[in-house]
């Protein structure tokens, strides 16, 4: 499988800022498929961003190993949404339109045009580039699922940066 230019990219600011050599995470198998119960139409849909998305007046995110997450209401105005994120020169289209890392408008009008039954109230952030596995595992992902959970979803969509 060849090289994906994100990867040299990431192992470069790494470099930089003097950590370790990272180790990309592998799955021991793919995710299993699970086929949706409800058509989109009649699904609520939810949203994770890993583009370290923040709304004005939040805290940011801190650069290294930052596992916390943001609820962001779904009626955000999209010139409130902010990034911070250790790989911050993957952000330069997405200050340009946040749109391509956090797609409020796109979903919002997917909702008002029956595309999406319903939206959740809050969406979630957290910061995509955290160095420690273990810190991803026993704190992000669970801390992930309880946000999830108490939103009583159909469907969720992952936007990675």
């Amino acid at each position: 499988m060849p090289t994906v230019e994100y990867i040299k990219r990431t192992k470069a600011t790494y470099d930089k800022l003097g950590f370790e050599p990272y180790r990309w995470f592998q799955a021991e198998s793919p995710p299993a498929f699970v086929k949706p119960a409800k058509k989109l139409s009649e699904s609520r849909l939810g949203m994770i961003s890993t583009a370290g998305t923040y709304v004005a007046g939040q805290v940011a995110y801190y650069y290294k190993d930052d596992t916390s997450i943001r609820e962001i209401p779904n009626d955000t105005n999209a010139e409130n949404i902010r990034f911070s994120h250790i790989m911050e020169n993957y952000l330069v289209e997405a200050r340009q339109d946040s749109g391509t890392v956090f797609p409020l408008e796109t979903l919002s009008s997917l909702q008002s045009t029956g595309v999406i039954g319903e939206l959740s109230q809050q969406y979630l952030s957290c910061m995509g580039g955290i160095y420690s596995q273990k810190r991803v595992i026993e704190e992000l992902i669970p801390n992930l699922e309880n946000a999830i959970a108490r939103q009583n979803l159909d469907l969720l969509l992952l936007v990675p940066l």
